[in-house]
């Protein structure tokens, strides 16, 4: 397929496509009219800044405008107790609904879910796969798919979803297959919900909008992250890249139930004036 008749039918605009496709379809379509209500924010975006000063660092997300955080037990939440660091979001106004986990805490799942639990999540998700980008198997994934069934059944158990987090290697074909449509179609939806990543499927060269046509009723939380080019090695600030946001918002039923997550991992200056301008473009942007 031609780049641009390619670029065109994703989820994702460039500077062409914004010129000319984006222009004829906004002229055949209704004016958009809609803005998000609540915005949340991945705490790996200010990731250095946690490091140096947690609590100064959720004042400041607070400050810009974000509603939710979406925390990192993964990084062991920059070593704050659960009780602690609950009570520091309950000052500040913030609500954690979610928190991204290793592959290490399915070895204690009753920790992960009393922790979870105090922090009032209602997700813990999945990052990632433990393996190095191009070193895993389909086989291997639909070894994680099951491990997600089980810890699903415990979840819910206690009142929690299990969720899986999308990285760009996730998109990798192999024997005719994407690894990412392995895990997905071998999860069961009423165990485990989909975390959709904008900007790494864009990056791994996956259309956000064909995501959302074959499994957008599993999709509960977004990483809303963009993308300077398709294929790219890193992120950029929101509405800088090629993702259409617009249309991607606009393709989420029921998204005031949602959770959405901005998240940035490579900045042109300071993380948190990035994320103030990303807030800045998502919290404005109508669809």
């Amino acid at each position: 397929m031609h780049r641009r008749t390619f670029l065109t039918s994703l989820g994702i605009a460039a500077a062409a496509t914004k010129l000319g496709a984006c222009t004829r379809h906004a002229t055949a379509s209704p004016a958009p009219t809609r803005r998000l209500k609540r915005i949340g924010i991945q705490l790996y975006t200010l990731r250095d800044d946690a490091k140096q000063n947690l609590e100064g660092t959720l004042a400041a997300i607070a400050a810009a405008g974000y509603k939710e955080v979406e925390l990192l037990s993964s990084m062991k939440n920059f070593g704050r107790p659960a009780a602690q660091l609950r009570e520091t979001l309950d000052s500040l106004g913030l609500r954690a609904p979610s928190t991204h986990i290793g592959a290490d805490a399915f070895d204690n799942l009753n920790a992960l879910f009393d922790e979870a639990h105090t922090l009032g999540h209602e997700y813990v998700v999945l990052a990632s796969l433990p393996y190095e980008p191009g070193k895993s198997t389909p086989d291997d994934y639909r070894r994680w798919a099951d491990r997600l069934n089980e810890a699903g059944r415990q979840a819910r158990a206690r009142g929690l979803w299990m969720a899986f987090h999308d990285e760009a290697y996730d998109f990798r074909t192999v024997d005719g297959q994407q690894l990412y449509d392995i895990l997905a179609d071998r999860t069961d939806p009423s165990l485990v919900r989909l975390q959709l990543d904008t900007g790494n499927a864009a990056i791994g060269g996956r259309d956000p909008l064909d995501l959302m046509r074959k499994y957008g009723s599993r999709y509960y939380l977004f990483h809303i992250k963009d993308a300077p080019s398709i294929g790219s090695a890193t992120d950029t600030e929101l509405g800088k890249g090629v993702v259409n946001f617009r249309q991607i918002l606009a393709s989420i039923q029921d998204i005031d139930d949602k959770h959405l997550f901005v998240e940035q991992e490579t900045y042109p200056g300071a993380p948190l004036d990035s994320a103030k301008r990303d807030y800045q473009y998502i919290s404005t942007l109508e669809f």
